[in-house]
């Protein structure tokens, strides 16, 4: 076989996958190594795929031309758009998967990509010369020689599993850690660190008491994660449940708090604020009597289901005695406890936003290697790293995206530049320019720049340019009709809102809450006729709903647009390599500290270090003649 690759990608979840399949279909012979073919892109923890910001990354992800979004429609059982009562810049898609099948369709994806090829292996020893990635030494004592390498590892590096009193070294149950790789990166100059995550136990569906749980269907509209018009959810719908815990499954937790690796001094590192597991929830809110669950199912052939809300890292009969306090487990059975896992991570700061590392050239880190948790956090920088590995091999500019262009633009800039002291995960308050991330949108702003590189198909392009016309054509017809008072009034009256006393526009009746574009094609003929106009196929509803929204919130919309523009004047300003902070006595001293360590490459990403104030900022413009 040949041994010498363009890129080399290291670990084959879901930053793997993403960054392999990316390398592959821009034209980079890539070698994708893991240690077990049959559990890539591996649903570690709940087969669930988006959710609260999460699900606008996938969006994106997909929006690039990358695969999450596409293998989870195939594979949901469940779909749903959460947070429907607030604005679209909160609307959020998530979707449980069937996890045997998620792992399937990844599999059908990258044995189908023609430059992708896969090597069931452990890397163990990264190949460098005079600080540049050279390839990789594995397990078997083979040596695979490539131009660039990707480093997903995991929570592999010294992973150690926590059930109670027994500890157990791997990076998932069952599955072994990886030594050796963390430490030869210290010896080259990186620093690590230890953090925690935690997944709950599962539970036997049949010893579930359903009929005294709360039923939480999915829905079935035409929303999904693709933007692509032949992807579509196939499998058989299924509920999730919800439950709660009870004061005496607190009781049983309690006592068992001495036992915990989290209270008892076994558990060093530091785990997830916003995901806390069972026993931090009856201590950090120990005046609470109860904790919602939710009861999610695993696949569609199966009785495992995930107890979402319950993860602990307890002795096992502990688990089991708490779990039993709660009516509808009165008579459970598991098929395995929770635990929680340490693992080895590195400080984002030594990245740049191309995520290759300042101490060796061609070398990308992304997934939980940088600090980060959660599948979709995964995916979207491994797509990052997968693009700019192959154009570190073959040339062109570094792909990079803006705070203002995409939720991944925010969480890699969130990591370089501040780095993470705690797993991070992605919120819609880490964004400052939400209305302009919206879900809905993510094709508009990211595939023309996708498609320019080489990423995005000619077909996603098209569907893209589909997509602009129609919207624009309805838009504009929206724009310039008019509506006399007698075609709408009696329906503004019954909808609670004020009745037009002369003639208006279409678009001044639609920005009214109470109005939608359903609503006025009911009742106006030559606007339902513009409407099925369209040809735009299965994605017929998706186009009202994104000019609906374009309409409502276009004022909103501007704003953001103006103050994003504002602050990019600073995005402008480059400063990497033009000062020596250590001379620059006027800068506080935390401030030529950080500035030193981090080295950003902007004004504007200088601005956002932690310890940097304003008037530091303020002081590098002075000494900029600005």
């Amino acid at each position: 076989m040949n041994f010498k690759y363009d890129i080399i990608v290291v670990g084959g979840g879901h930053a793997g996958c993403e960054a392999a399949a990316a390398a592959a279909n821009l034209g980079s012979k890539t070698l994708l190594v893991t240690m077990d073919m049959h559990k890539i892109a591996q649903m570690s923890c709940n087969p669930a795929v988006g959710g609260i910001a999460k699900g606008q990354i996938v969006r994106e992800v997909d929006a690039l031309g990358g695969y999450m979004g596409i293998v989870t429609d195939r594979t949901a059982i469940q779909f749903r758009m959460l947070n429907r009562s607030k604005g679209p810049a909160m609307w959020s898609p998530r979707a449980q998967s069937d996890r045997m099948k998620f792992i399937s369709a990844w599999r059908y994806v990258l044995d189908r990509l023609p430059n992708l090829f896969i090597w069931q292996d452990t890397a163990v020893e990264l190949l460098h010369v005079r600080g540049e990635v050279t390839g990789i030494r594995t397990a078997m004592n083979i040596s695979f020689f490539a131009k660039a390498v990707v480093l997903t590892n995991g929570t592999f590096l010294n992973g150690l599993l926590h059930i109670g009193a027994v500890t157990l070294k791997g990076g998932r149950l069952a599955e072994p850690a990886v030594a050796g790789l963390t430490e030869q990166l210290r010896t080259l100059g990186f620093s690590s660190g230890r953090m925690k995550t935690g997944t709950p136990v599962r539970i036997d569906g049949r010893s579930v008491h359903f009929d005294e749980l709360t039923e939480q269907p999915g829905e079935n509209d035409f929303h999904r994660f693709s933007f692509l018009d032949t992807v579509s959810r196939s499998l058989k719908q299924l509920s999730c449940w919800t439950l709660y815990t009870n004061e005496a499954c607190h009781d049983v937790l309690r006592r068992g708090l001495p036992e915990s690796p989290l209270y008892n001094g076994q558990i060093q590192s530091v785990g997830p604020r916003y995901c806390p597991s069972i026993e931090t929830k009856i201590v950090t809110f120990a005046d609470r009597t109860r904790h919602q669950l939710f009861l999610e199912p695993e696949g569609e052939d199966t009785q495992e289901y995930y107890l979402n809300g319950f993860s602990s890292s307890l002795p096992l009969e502990i688990q089991l005695e708490a779990l039993k306090c709660i009516p509808a487990f009165r008579n459970v059975r598991i098929y395995r406890p929770g635990y929680a896992i340490e693992y080895d991570f590195f400080d984002p700061t030594q990245l740049v936003h191309t995520l290759e590392t300042k101490l060796v050239r061609n070398l990308f880190f992304a997934g939980q290697i940088n600090g980060t948790t959660g599948y979709e956090e995964a995916a979207g920088q491994g797509i990052i790293a997968g693009i700019n590995a192959h154009i570190n091999c073959h040339g062109g500019s570094p792909f990079v995206l803006k705070r203002d262009e995409a939720y991944i633009g925010v969480l890699i800039d969130d990591l370089v530049i501040k780095g993470v002291d705690e797993p991070y995960r992605m919120f819609t308050s880490r964004a400052e320019y939400r209305i302009l991330l919206r879900q809905d949108d993510a094709d508009m702003r990211l595939t023309e720049q996708s498609h320019a590189i080489g990423l995005a198909d000619a077909g996603r392009f098209r569907l893209l340019r589909e997509k602009k016309d129609a919207m624009d054509a309805l838009t504009n017809f929206i724009e310039s009709y008019s509506v006399k008072p007698s075609q709408v009034n009696a329906f503004l009256e019954r909808a609670g809102t004020s009745p037009l006393s002369h003639g208006c526009k279409l678009i001044d009746l639609l920005v009214r809450p109470q109005v939608t574009v359903c609503n006025l094609a009911g009742l106006l003929s030559d606007f339902s006729e513009q409407i099925h106009s369209l040809a735009v196929g299965t994605r017929f509803e998706e186009i009202i709903e994104a000019v609906e929204i374009s309409v409502k919130y276009i004022g909103y919309i501007k704003r953001e647009r103006q103050i994003a523009d504002k602050i990019s004047r600073l995005e402008n300003l480059h400063i990497r390599g033009k000062f020596d902070y250590d001379s620059i006595q006027s800068l506080s001293t935390e401030a030529r500290q950080k500035l030193k360590r981090i080295n950003p490459e902007t004004l504007a990403q200088a601005s956002r270090i932690p310890g940097i104030s304003p008037n530091d900022v303020n002081i590098l413009l002075i000494l900029m003649g600005r």
